[in-house]
């Protein structure tokens, strides 16, 4: 395997190009048939040739499939924006605070916060990008709008209130109150 992907690394990728995962998969699909036919010094044969007897001597596959993806959890920053693989994606700013699950497979990323999805994007591949669903910025700028309704001081009915100084200037006759 490891002189398959030197060659992958060294041989076939320069030059090519890949508009997504399944791109890279198609091209790699279509070189392999030509690749697996060819004679091999090492084996004396050609891979193809060798696929029947390398299936007979493996064992059988286990009856649960493995878990493959990104899982993990977290708690939402206040930015409600999450980071994964390099990218930013956005997630709903109502749980902004709270644990929520992230499950990534190679097309979608998802978000789920007591079992209720939060957010749902698509897979970015490249690096350094923030993915933003217009949803959560609409909620982000309403959140925001009624924080800082909130923030607003009105009258407290708690506030002690202010005597006028000038009383004490008259009863102890400092004359400064005093007109």
């Amino acid at each position: 395997m490891e002189r398959f992907h030197d060659y992958l690394e060294t041989s076939w990728l320069p030059g090519r190009e890949f508009a997504s995962p399944a791109d890279f998969n198609a091209q790699l699909g279509a070189w392999l048939p030509r690749a697996n036919a060819r004679r091999m010094r090492v084996l004396a044969c050609a891979p193809a040739d060798r696929i029947t007897a390398d299936r007979a001597a493996m064992i059988p596959l286990p009856p649960v499939a493995p878990v493959t993806g990104w899982h993990k959890t977290a708690r939402l920053p206040r930015d409600h924006y999450l980071r994964l693989d390099g990218n930013d994606y956005s997630v709903d700013p109502a749980v902004i605070g709270r644990r929520v699950a992230i499950r990534a497979d190679l097309e979608r990323v998802t978000v789920t916060c007591d079992g209720r999805v939060v957010a749902d994007h698509e897979r970015c591949w490249a690096r350094h990008q923030t993915i933003t669903d217009p949803a959560h910025l609409a909620a982000a700028k309403t959140l925001r709008a009624v924080r800082q309704l909130a923030a607003v001081p009105g009258p407290r009915e708690d506030q002690v209130e202010q005597r006028d100084l000038s009383v004490y200037d008259a009863m102890f006759g400092t004359g400064q109150g005093v007109a």
